[in-house]
């Protein structure tokens, strides 16, 4: 996916292991150390239960393996580390495949609290728990296979539907918003303002999310609510690439960032 990349990708051994270094397991501690009490408060139920499933290593970086070894029995799905950042066509063709693509790398020290692109920890501390629930797994792959069925100036207004639900979507869990998106997950400072009264909320809509312009490197100004996440998962059994045309005829909306900035 388009982003601007500043690390370089950790490479794995002819057995497909990445070596971390001590100074690397340490911030993966130290991030899940500071998350955990955060998510129990603010993340939503689906999160929190796909979360206990992975039962994931609290003191050292993970492997692609002993996620992947967790997330095939319960929806086949598998993890692939990757380059760093990689180009939507293959972005979409691996969720399509029901592969996720985990970027190698784990974030420095300085860039702890907020960090412009996804790392290791947002890949499999903030995606994976979701993808252990079949609903949301299913929709990931259907946002893969409209992207196989889209043309290339169609894709930046596809993964808006990703982007505004799996990546930044909120919910209302007993009368509560709570976070459903891996990027608040995975964000020690998104998370919390995710659900104050700072951002604007709207309700959820297909086409008004794909009419919605964002940008990668702030927290959100905007965020979409899911009143009911059944509405998410009907979400993959429409003509999304028909939305797509729908949504170029009608235009974007006025940038929220540029309203907020």
């Amino acid at each position: 996916m388009s982003k601007l990349n500043t690390y370089e990708a950790k490479i794995p051994d002819a057995s497909g292991h990445i070596h971390y270094t001590a100074d690397e397991d340490a911030v993966w501690r130290a991030l899940m150390a500071q998350q955990a009490d955060a998510v129990q408060v603010h993340m939503a139920r689906p999160y929190l239960d796909g979360l206990a499933r992975l039962d994931m290593p609290q003191t050292c970086v993970p492997q692609a393996g002993e996620i992947s070894d967790a997330l095939m029995p319960l929806t086949g799905w598998r993890v692939e580390p990757v380059p760093a950042l990689i180009g939507f066509g293959r972005f979409f063709g691996m969720l399509a495949d029901r592969v996720f693509p985990a970027a190698s790398f784990i974030r420095a020290r300085k860039d702890f609290d907020y960090i412009k692109e996804p790392d290791i920890f947002h890949e499999i501390f903030g995606h994976t728990p979701l993808l252990t629930d079949p609903r949301f797994a299913g929709f990931s792959q259907a946002i893969g296979q409209a992207g196989l069925r889209a043309d290339k100036q169609d894709y930046a207004w596809l993964i808006r539907l990703y982007w505004f639900t799996i990546e930044f979507g909120l919910t209302v869990q007993a009368g509560q918003v709570k976070a459903l998106g891996s990027g608040l997950a995975s964000s020690p400072t998104e998370l919390p303002w995710s659900v104050s009264d700072g951002p604007i909320r709207r309700a959820f809509d297909v086409l008004d999310i794909l009419r919605t312009p964002y940008r990668i490197d702030i927290h959100q100004p905007l965020y979409f609510v899911l009143e009911d996440m059944d509405d998410l998962f009907a979400a993959a059994d429409r003509d999304l690439l028909a939305d797509v045309k729908t949504a170029q005829a009608r235009g974007l909306f006025a940038p929220a960032y540029e309203q907020a900035g």
